[in-house]
């Protein structure tokens, strides 16, 4: 038997031999790629966004083979309450606006054009502490079944361990806070 395999003619013709093209992201890199994407083509998000005074509105943008993308707007004062997203990872983008994120490893401010990647079982909490309204895009995969609610906890009681969230820098590589 012969293990050299030609095929005569264009491969191309040939469509049962491609490997199929990916029909959705796969790595965190493409998920925050897609989400970057989704950020830059506002004239597809920026007429669905609404605002509720009594609490944060929130829109599904679009679902994708084991992924959902949300669209959430935040009024000065609103928050998530502190959380976790179950067994999904997430890439949160700053559309317009900033949010404070609290969490484990500390306060840090979320200005408009950041991203924050974050693994299943990331604890944290989000405010607009602003006095602008805001506007963020999140990304889950696998889509978000769970959303656990957690006891706030006192800045001298925040154990030493703590679930590690990645950033992702504007030409896509990550790098750890």
């Amino acid at each position: 038997m012969n293990s050299d395999v030609q095929i005569a003619g264009d491969l191309l013709a040939v469509p049962h031999l491609l490997q199929p093209a990916p029909a959705h992201p796969t790595t965190v890199a493409e998920f925050a790629g897609l989400a970057r994407t989704l950020a830059a083509d506002r004239a597809s998000w920026a007429p669905l966004v609404r605002y509720d005074a009594t609490t944060r509105w929130y829109h599904r943008l679009r679902t994708g083979p084991g992924y959902e993308v949300w669209l959430l707007s935040w009024l000065p004062g609103q928050g998530s309450g502190r959380h976790d997203h179950g067994p999904s990872s997430g890439v949160l983008t700053v559309l317009e606006g900033e949010l404070t994120e609290h969490s484990r490893g500390g306060s840090r401010r979320l200005r408009s054009g950041a991203q924050r990647v974050f693994a299943p079982g990331y604890v944290h909490e989000a405010v607009n502490t602003g006095l602008e309204p805001a506007v963020t895009l999140h990304v889950y995969f696998p889509g978000l079944t769970q959303m656990p609610m957690h006891a706030p906890v006192r800045p001298e009681a925040v154990p030493s361990a703590a679930v590690p969230s990645t950033a992702v820098r504007a030409d896509g590589a990550t790098t750890a806070p």
